[in-house]
């Protein structure tokens, strides 16, 4: 056994975050991987893993330090060494081996060789590392291989670089971090998603009616019962009428995994870009629930509190855009999923009913989904089920 220093690892491009809290203390035990710190960024929360399973010796910063990557947080009694992506060094402190002397187990395997924090990456963004040419020493793939990968992905051509300033004066305008994260998982569902959007339209006239007949309720609750709280509710009755929507395929692409839990996540828009909270459990909440959920949600988002557990598991989407306007558009799925629901504005409309128009308040609705799961009869008879269960709430009730 040896006592060693546990640095903070490589948290991407993040620099002088705060620690938001510590989930150890002196003397405590813990197992490789636990998670024992939360860092907050931009875009929600960072979990920090332990690399080692062993004893906490010393914590040397508290809930509240500013950290960055490469700074002494504890030391720790090891009993046990895996390969999570921190950075151990025994104490006292040695002098730091040169750049190309990555402090990481390296794995050799098949026909590449790559550090745990690049094979970590690579899990998390469902990439075969054998399909990757390593640049590092010995043709040791890096961070950087793994994120050209995903620019160019099959060798497809890129946008050619251009200087706009011949044409005009132009000004820079740095990306959110929210955006450049996002940016990675947008265009990697859509370079391996066959996209198929079905629009159509929900009379939901009689269900904003019942809506406001629960405003005195809610208010005594002081809550606020929106119209996602109850599409949430007729979706997830949709979903378990058509369960391939509520599905994931393998990562053989040979199976489907049809989910027996119904996690919605919400689209929230925020000063530095698009987040998706997940409302676990929704076929197993109220409507009152729901809305307490969705405004706690949507307040840790744009307050940036979010943490990675608040925005994972989600087996189905919907991005609302109903609150700014529009009158459809062709929402991307949000990989591991197979269909995304998208809404704008509802409006009100002469529907011919009766021989006669009467006006209707319709909902636009643009459901996106994988073609390789969902062929386009099934999404047309989605959307359809969709419409008739939310022009009348009593149609949740079967």
């Amino acid at each position: 056994m040896s006592i060693q220093e546990i640095k903070i690892p490589d948290i991407g491009d993040f620099k002088d975050v705060p620690v938001l809290e510590i989930l150890i203390s002196n003397g405590d035990s813990v197992e490789i991987e636990q998670s024992i710190m939360t860092l907050e960024s931009d875009k929600a929360t960072l979990d920090i893993p332990s690399p080692s399973a062993g004893i906490v010796k010393e914590l040397k910063i508290k809930e509240g330090d500013i950290v960055s990557e490469g700074v002494v947080f504890m030391t720790m009694e090891i009993t046990a060494v895996d390969s999570a992506p921190t950075i151990v060094e025994e104490a006292p402190k040695e002098p730091e081996p040169e750049p190309e002397q990555v402090i990481e187990k390296t794995e050799e395997t098949e026909d590449y060789s790559a550090g745990p924090a690049v094979r970590k990456l690579a899990r998390d963004l469902e990439i075969d590392l054998t399909q990757i040419k390593g640049t590092g020493r010995n043709g040791r793939i890096l961070k950087e291989d793994i994120k050209q990968a995903i620019k160019t992905p099959s060798n497809s051509p890129t946008i050619p670089e251009i200087d706009f300033n011949q044409f005009g004066e132009t000004e820079i305008t740095p990306l959110s971090r929210i955006k450049k994260i996002s940016g990675t998982s947008l265009q990697r569902s859509w370079l391996n998603i066959p996209h198929v959007t079905q629009f159509d339209e929900a009379d939901i006239t009689e269900l904003e009616k019942f809506r406001k007949e629960l405003a005195p309720e809610a208010q005594k609750r002081e809550l606020k019962v929106t119209l996602l709280s109850l599409l949430m509710k007729a979706t997830v009755v949709a979903l378990k009428q058509y369960p391939d929507f509520n599905a994931s395929l393998d990562t053989k692409q040979e199976n489907l995994i049809l989910k027996k839990y119904y996690h919605i996540g919400v689209a929230v828009e925020t000063p530095n870009g698009l987040v998706v909270p997940v409302i676990k459990d929704v076929d197993k909440k109220g409507i009152f629930e729901l809305a307490a959920n969705l405004t706690e949600l949507s307040k840790k988002a744009r307050d940036g509190k979010l943490s990675p557990t608040d925005m994972q598991g989600a087996s189905f989407t919907i991005s609302s855009l109903g609150g700014i306007g529009g009158t459809a558009f062709t929402p991307i799925v949000n990989a591991p999923e197979v269909a995304i629901l998208g809404v704008s504005r509802s409006k009100m409309q002469p529907i011919y009913q009766d021989g006669e128009f009467v006006p209707r308040l319709m909902l636009p609705l643009s459901l996106s989904y994988d073609h390789r799961v969902i062929d386009g009869a099934a999404g047309a008879r989605f959307t359809r089920h969709l419409s008739f269960l939310l022009s009348d709430v009593r149609h949740l009730l079967f």
